[in-house]
């Protein structure tokens, strides 16, 4: 199987987990010891703003949202694109964080674009591997305009619908599809 980080994984009908309904998430890391991603439509009602009040005691001007990054507990962690902020490169041009001295430059100054995450997706070794076996999952490469998108209706329409002409278009063999069937 290959390697799935830097891509999303848009859940299926086919996984059980309530956890992951109507998700997009954006696959950070994964190799044979397991994988960990964050969820990109999941909204939490904390802004930046009172995150960085609890975490810092400082106030700031800061009124995007959180996400919830999944049901794993963790870390601050922030998607950006500030290379000299990071501990992994995502995909080209969209970087990891989660260090408080990579964090808080982002937060402080304002870098956009970001997404500010509490907790994480997380896989054991096999886990994501079984998941995607059994239908629980699809993939589609990540876009840096997708990561950053703050409509989390709209990323999950998009990358779903983009995932639906992908599957339709292989089972058709077709070398593309049109935008409007009807004019076949």
């Amino acid at each position: 199987m290959e390697y799935l980080a830097g891509k999303f994984l848009i859940a299926s009908p086919y996984l059980p987990d309530p956890n992951f309904l109507r998700t997009v998430v954006l696959m950070v890391q994964h190799d044979q010891e397991g994988a960990v991603g964050l969820v990109l439509t999941r909204p939490i009602n904390l802004t930046v703003q009172e995150v960085w009040q609890n975490v810092s005691g400082e106030s700031i001007d800061a009124p995007d949202q959180v996400l919830q990054g999944g049901p794993v507990e963790g870390p601050l962690m922030a998607i950006h694109q500030e290379p000299k902020l990071s501990e992994l490169e995502v995909i080209p041009g969209v970087y990891f964080a989660s260090q408080r001295e990579n964090i808080e430059p982002l937060i402080r100054e304002n870098r956009k674009p970001f997404r500010l995450f509490l907790g994480y997706s997380g896989w054991a070794a096999q886990q994501l591997e079984d998941e995607m076996e059994v239908g629980g999952w699809l993939t589609l490469p990540a876009k840096p305009e997708q990561v950053f998108e703050t409509n989390t209706d709209l990323l999950w329409k998009s990358v779903s619908g983009e995932v639906g002409e992908n599957i339709m278009r292989d089972s058709l063999n077709l070398k593309s599809m049109p935008q409007d069937p009807n004019m076949n």
